[in-house]
């Protein structure tokens, strides 16, 4: 998030290797906002769903990250939102580096409208965006009208799919390094809240509740995000 976090990895990428390519898995700031420094040094890549989403929401995502925080603010200051060299559609792009292949995966709308996932085959290694964090709450960016366009159903065949990669390493969206139980506990997760929601439990008790089957999670706010949407939207 913002140039200089971008600059940090753009340096972290050239000691380990001569790059030429950047991707993001989607487009939301803190993950997408600091890729400016590797404009003319690196192609970017995106799916078309994601360069649409980026441009549409973009802005305003950008203005309501400034106002969490006067910290979070100057992170941010002088970010541009930057397009991509290269665009693809459907559901697989493959990069081939010379006999190492880099798959892009994406399953259509479920934390975004176009979550794109990195998948490293012959290493076992998957790079799950905010599709699955580690030890905390899944964030729900549920925020009707404004912006309405998560999908549950969407999001549980992403991690189905991502599971069924076998992986032996996950790179999660936040949180650190684990394998597949990190895909595995959002599923179930999000399942358990969709179960509650339609048994009729209030939001109280659903957030006592998963905060008691993960107390070691952090950002439980999430939770009331994720039982008004299958409020609105039962799975």
């Amino acid at each position: 998030m913002g140039l200089a976090n971008g600059a940090a990895v753009l340096d972290a990428a050239r000691k380990l290797a001569a790059g030429r390519k950047l991707t993001l898995t989607h487009f939301h700031p803190e993950h997408g906002f600091g890729a400016a420094p590797f404009q003319g040094v690196a192609e970017i890549i995106y799916n078309c769903a994601q360069a649409t989403e980026l441009a549409s929401k973009g802005i305003p995502y950008l203005e309501m990250f400034r106002g969490m925080s006067p910290e979070i603010s100057a992170v941010l200051d002088g970010t541009v939102l930057v397009a991509a060299d290269s665009l693809y559609d459907g559901d697989r792009h493959v990069i081939d580096w010379g006999g190492r292949h880099v798959e892009l995966l994406t399953w259509g709308a479920a934390h975004t409208l176009a979550d794109q996932v990195v998948w490293l085959p012959q290493e076992w290694v998957l790079f799950t965006g905010d599709l699955a964090e580690e030890r905390i709450f899944p964030i729900f960016p549920w925020f009707p009208p404004d912006d309405a366009d998560i999908d549950a159903r969407g999001w549980l065949t992403a991690l189905d799919a991502m599971l069924a990669l076998n992986p032996t390493i996950v790179v999660p969206g936040h949180g650190g390094l684990g394998n597949a139980s990190i895909v595995r506990g959002v599923s179930d997760y999000i399942r358990a809240v969709a179960d509650a929601v339609r048994r009729g439990d209030s939001p109280d008790e659903i957030t006592a509740q998963m905060q008691a089957v993960h107390p070691d999670w952090d950002a439980p706010e999430w939770i009331s995000f994720a039982v008004r949407y299958f409020q609105d939207k039962p799975l």
